[in-house]
């Protein structure tokens, strides 16, 4: 099975890849471990993109393509693999369409995690850090027993600037503006699926286990 797998910040899309990975014994393609593989070999495209990104630029296109070309040609993505973070750009998911089919490939799904805005909201910034052990809350998901005061060593929590509200609703724009055109390339297409992220982990998982059963 050939998938992309999508979804916002604070969708889930980290757990859910652990768990498709598992279970169907295909492997995770990230965009950063294809970077850090590909450099580490010192494979031509590698070296290319360690010049681009030891001068803080972006890594063009053509490169970033070379490199998932590559890594899908490996022996380990002949009976499938999951991609995420690639494609970003509908330009990119054109360039995977014809690279998939050079390879006799095709996409089977993609598979986005859908979860509300305000959810998202709430999920991110909701984090709280120990200032003394580093001990990690939600107020959430797992708060402490005593609001501000970490249950480990009684040190005081703190927000990281990195998910105030303000920044989580930037980088939340930020990438609903970048998603959108792809995903409605993939609707176009009819690849992709629609996953309701607000429920459990485990529902989650057995509405893309139902997706995928029939893949199989």
């Amino acid at each position: 099975m050939n998938l992309v797998l999508m979804g916002l910040p604070g969708a889930g899309k980290g757990t859910q890849a652990d768990k498709i990975i598992d279970k169907y014994g295909i492997p995770h393609i990230s965009t950063g471990d294809m970077f850090r593989a590909a450099m580490k070999d010192e494979t031509e495209l590698g070296l290319k993109a360690k010049s681009f990104m030891d001068k803080g630029e972006l890594v063009p296109d053509e490169v970033t393509i070379g490199i998932v070309r590559e890594r899908l040609s490996k022996e380990d993505c002949q009976n499938g693999f999951l991609l995420d973070g690639f494609p970003r750009t509908v330009p990119q998911a054109e360039a995977l369409e014809s690279m998939l089919n050079d390879l006799n490939k095709k996409i089977d799904y993609v598979i986005n995690i859908d979860v509300d805005q305000d959810i998202l909201m709430e999920r991110l910034t909701g984090r709280r850090i120990c200032k003394s052990c580093g001990a990690t809350y939600h107020l959430v998901f797992n708060a402490p027993k005593v609001e501000g005061v970490c249950d480990r060593c009684g040190g005081e929590l703190y927000q990281r600037a990195d998910d105030n509200a303000e920044t989580v609703q930037n980088r939340l724009d930020v990438n609903i503006q970048q998603s959108q055109p792809l995903l409605n390339f993939y609707e176009t297409k009819g690849y992709l699926r629609n996953i309701d992220g607000q429920q459990d982990i485990h529902k989650v998982l057995a509405d893309i286990e139902q997706l995928l059963g029939g893949l199989r």
